[in-house]
């Protein structure tokens, strides 16, 4: 009698393919002695059954390469219809966001940059609080030197009070109302004659719908250093995520930090920063479409989509090492025509030459000295 693991042959037949076994196994359940029966069946196949065997594995595996070989056709044509909608809603949005400024080059360069052969260059962005019916201020200057061959970027905020001449006006006021005397090209000519730089680009962002841009990438994460209350939103110490709208009143409060301007300017960066991050991430990709809309509606640029596609590949890996520069100033009260007392933020002709032979190096151009006066 055949015998296995135990078990006792209780039956057997023959079939064209072999002979089929079935056992009897009787096996120690558990340490009580109780004991299971289980039939087991075991096939011999002989020379016609193994050949049959090995037929029906080749026709499954051929079929299970059918189907991997759709499911991959698929993949590539649906990756692809999903990659040239990502591109297609990409160009549709950089042409809404694309407005070049009416002037022919930087009045401080000798010639324009070319961003595809990594020359170092200068962006000045804009937030402005632009509401219905109102034009509005540049609420926020910074002016950002970029330096693909130091791999580095030197960022330095302008105090929206900042006292100095308006280039085209012809008039000595706060810095932030150049754009609303002459929009961005005032705006740019006037930064460049407080620094005495070229400003190559200039990136305008609506901060009244940045909120949409921070909702499209699916709120920021930002550090907070100052406990405040905003627009009846309580902001606590430490790391927060915000919303659109809270994001909004995040940036805007100055008036209770002990820093005022430069205390916004600081959150202001760190939310941008963030909106860079999370646009960048894997997930945001998902939600192009949305982003892309809510950048056309609230960003103006004259850069172009070549120098986009330019920036990406040369200086993509640079946005990791940023210096921030700060401009020293004090503060001062000075009475306009009709006699009323005006605050400004005033800077030294010293201070100014100092951040001008840092910002012109850092554009890997000679020093120059300053105008004189404001």
């Amino acid at each position: 009698m055949r015998c296995l693991n135990g078990g006792l042959l209780v039956n057997y037949h023959y079939t064209r393919f072999g002979e089929v076994l079935l056992f009897l196994s009787l096996k120690p359940l558990d340490t009580q002695g109780l004991r299971i029966m289980k039939f087991i069946q075991i096939t011999i196949f002989n020379k016609k059954g193994l050949r049959m065997m090995r037929s029906q594995k080749h026709t499954k595996k051929k079929k299970w390469l059918t189907v991997l070989l759709i499911v991959v056709g698929l993949s590539v044509v649906g990756g692809g219809a999903y990659a040239y909608s990502v591109w297609h809603s990409f160009d549709s949005a950089v042409k809404n966001i694309h407005k070049p400024v009416e002037r022919n080059q930087p009045v401080k360069r000798a010639k324009e940059v070319t961003v595809k052969n990594g020359d170092p260059f200068s962006i000045l962005l804009l937030g402005v609080d632009e509401r219905k019916n109102d034009k509005g201020r540049s609420d926020t200057m910074i002016v950002m030197t970029v330096n693909p061959h130091l791999k580095s970027i030197k960022m330095l905020s302008i105090p929206r009070d900042t006292r100095t001449e308006l280039i085209g006006r012809g008039t000595v006021d706060k810095i932030n109302h150049a754009y609303a005397y002459g929009d961005v090209e005032m705006s740019m000519d006037t930064v460049e004659h407080f620094l005495n730089i070229p400003i190559d680009y200039y990136v305008k962002v609506n901060m009244e719908g940045f909120k949409e841009v921070v909702d499209a990438v699916g709120g920021v994460k930002v550090h907070n250093d100052l406990a405040f209350t905003a627009g009846g939103v309580t902001f606590p110490v430490g790391n927060l995520t915000l919303d659109g709208k809270k994001a909004l009143k995040f940036s805007r409060m100055r008036h209770d930090d002990p820093e005022g301007d430069f205390g916004r300017q600081k959150r202001q960066r760190e939310i941008i920063e963030s909106i860079l991050d999370e646009g960048a991430s894997i997930s945001s990709l998902w939600n192009y479409d949305n982003i892309f809309d809510a950048l056309a509606k609230n960003v103006k640029t004259n850069f172009t989509f070549e120098e986009m596609l330019g920036i990406q590949s040369q200086y993509k890996d640079i946005r990791k090492n940023i210096e921030e520069l700060k401009v020293e100033g004090e503060n001062e009260w000075i009475p306009n025509e009709s006699g009323k007392n005006i605050y400004y933020y005033s800077v030294k002709n010293e201070e100014r030459q100092k951040l001008s032979d840092l910002l012109r190096n850092h554009l890997e151009l000679g020093q120059e000295m300053v105008s004189a006066g404001q």
